[in-house]
């Protein structure tokens, strides 16, 4: 049973974003907007069907993913930050709350916000083109653990982090660019030559992105361009969430430590 300190933390968290929409829904909602009317509407109306979507859907898990991640990342990297400026995290670690207990009710309240954000832009999706959900599972599974992932990742830039341009250019210059090259506006398949898919298979976010739009369209690349041997070919998606998922544990761990042993929290 979760702890009544574990509860006050999680519920913290949620209601920092929860009660400033304006700053941590709206952004997304309308960015995204521009994304499908520039790059689905105006654009795919010049781009023929790609693996057999129109180009418009194609791209849809690919923003999704590029929201979920991003918010789950900036909602914990900040908080941690802001809690070590402000040195109210302090209260938090004399709390008698388990180290594990801290990390999760961290990642869990970001992986909630970046959850909502992939379901605003699924949302703003489906004004433009309708939208299925071919493995639904699959799909909540695969959003569960690319935001806990993140929301990770983003702790460790949190007390990584010595200002908060850092935390900018964690976001906007490193997360950011990896999705954009992580087979959102494209499919690994129009790759001629394999060291461009061999290449692609190196960004982590191609299988995040394939793993989601698996999960709604049902396609996956990483079928299409061979990852595993042909006998085992249609396990492929299984494959990146078992990678995923393996990440996200290690992420998980590695907080946990950074927090026992007090980095950059006593800064």
């Amino acid at each position: 049973m979760l702890s009544v300190g574990f509860r006050a933390l999680f519920r913290r968290e949620v209601l920092r974003f929860v009660r400033r929409p304006k700053n941590t829904f709206m952004p997304p909602a309308i960015t995204n907007v521009l994304y499908f009317a520039v790059f689905g509407v105006i654009l795919g109306g010049r781009i023929d069907e790609i693996a057999g979507y129109p180009y418009i859907l194609f791209i849809v898990p690919g923003l999704i993913v590029l929201g979920a991640i991003s918010n789950a990342f900036e909602n914990a990297s900040f908080s941690i930050f802001h809690g070590r400026w402000n040195e109210y995290i302090h209260e938090t670690l004399t709390s008698p709350l388990s180290y594990a207990e801290m990390v999760v009710a961290y990642v869990g309240a970001s992986a909630v916000r970046g959850l909502v954000v992939g379901i605003i832009i699924a949302a703003v999706g489906r004004l433009f083109v309708p939208i299925g959900f071919e493995h639904g599972l699959f799909l909540i599974a695969t959003m569960v653990v690319i935001t806990a992932l993140f929301a990770g990742l983003g702790i460790i830039g949190g007390l990584v982090a010595r200002d908060f341009d850092d935390l900018t250019v964690m976001n906007q210059f490193i997360l950011r660019p990896l999705v954009f090259f992580g087979a959102v506006f494209y499919s690994l398949e129009t790759f001629e030559q394999g060291w461009q898919v061999t290449l692609s298979l190196l960004n982590p976010m191609v299988y995040m992105v394939d793993s989601v739009r698996y999960g709604l369209l049902g396609h996956s690349d990483l079928i299409g361009v061979g990852v595993l041997p042909a006998p085992y070919a249609d396990f492929a998606p299984l494959f990146a969430l078992g990678i995923l998922t393996t990440a996200t544990g290690l992420v998980l761990a590695i907080d946990v430590y950074l927090f026992k042993i007090g980095y950059g929290l006593t800064d």
